[in-house]
């Protein structure tokens, strides 16, 4: 890992975005060349880019993964007879969508991540060793939770989403009501605490059961309780954002095995989202971090309301 930090730190300003974003053009090119899409169709679903846009946005300054925006929008589309997605494909769609837009984000917050700006008072510095700790202690167990769920799950999914959606709207409330008293004037914790990483790690395997079963549930987990822990900005959103790429990508693996993703979807917003996820960053400093917890608690709460409104039947 030492040997990795070194070479990223080595890298100009931007290159590392430029290199990953070369990339996902790359890939996009070659499933425009290569797998089977209905022109029609991608006519009728002209709409789709600006909710790739404005979902990737909204992931990648949160780090709470695209699953929050794509997930509810495909549900409401297929209850509004606009687009018949399947539960399966809804999933497998997302995390198509995320694999462009969080990808982006990860490397705009990693490139942050080696050019810090001199932090502002009650702000601090984020090591990357504490970035790619939190990112890997996560992974190495949230992914095989992950990808043993997507093949051998017996949930109810029903159940889990009630469940996961009432406890989501207890962790933004949280988040809000400690933005503005406990930690309002206390400054940045500049280090990673044992015991933190120690919650991040039990959090890990519940929430990559979750991300098989929704497309969204580490990254959330991650975010919102660092972010209630009052680490800076850089950690909590980039390394949610790179945990849920990861995880995105590995997921969406096993659903085009299983013919589950509907490509003019992707087609369509993927590339939007990773137009979205190049913006994010800078939307997030901008808001600064009191506004930008405040807003992710707030979305949160109401896109879990919504969900758990949806689903209530």
């Amino acid at each position: 890992m030492a040997a990795t930090q070194s070479g990223l730190t080595a890298l100009p300003r931007g290159r590392l975005v430029l290199i990953g974003g070369s990339i996902l053009l790359a890939v996009w090119l070659l499933l425009l060349l290569f797998v089977s899409y209905d022109p029609g169709l991608l006519r009728r679903l002209w709409f789709l880019p600006g909710i790739g846009v404005i979902g990737a946005i909204i992931a990648n300054t949160s780090g709470t993964g695209g699953g929050v925006v794509f997930v509810p929008v495909f549900n409401a589309l297929r209850e509004w007879s606009v687009m018949d997605l399947q539960p399966l494909q809804v999933v497998g769609v997302s995390m198509a969508i995320q694999s462009f837009g969080m990808t982006m984000g990860a490397l705009r917050w990693t490139d942050r991540l080696y050019h810090q700006p001199q932090p502002a008072p009650l702000h601090a510095r984020v090591a990357p060793r504490d970035f790619f700790t939190v990112a890997l202690a996560v992974l190495a167990l949230s992914l095989p939770a992950m990808l043993l769920t997507q093949r051998l799950t017996a949930f109810d999914q029903h159940a889990v989403l009630m469940g996961y959606k009432a406890f989501s709207i207890l962790l933004g409330l949280a988040l809000i009501a400690s933005t503005w008293t406990v930690n309002l004037t206390r400054p940045e914790r500049g280090t990673l605490q044992r015991g933190d990483l120690a919650v991040l790690i039990l959090l890990a395997i519940p929430g990559g059961i979750l991300t098989a079963l929704f497309s969204v549930g580490v990254g959330e987990l991650v975010a919102l309780y660092l972010f209630i822990r009052h680490y800076p900005v850089l950690l909590c959103t980039g390394a949610a954002c790179l945990i849920s790429s990861v995880s995105v990508i590995a997921g969406s693996v096993w659903h085009i095995g299983a013919g589950t993703i509907q490509w003019e979807v992707v087609l369509l917003a993927g590339p939007a989202a990773a137009v979205g996820g190049f913006f994010a960053r800078p939307i997030a400093l901008w808001l600064g971090a009191r506004r930008l917890k405040t807003l992710d608690g707030a979305w949160i709460v109401a896109s879990a309301a919504y969900l758990l409104w949806l689903n209530r039947i």
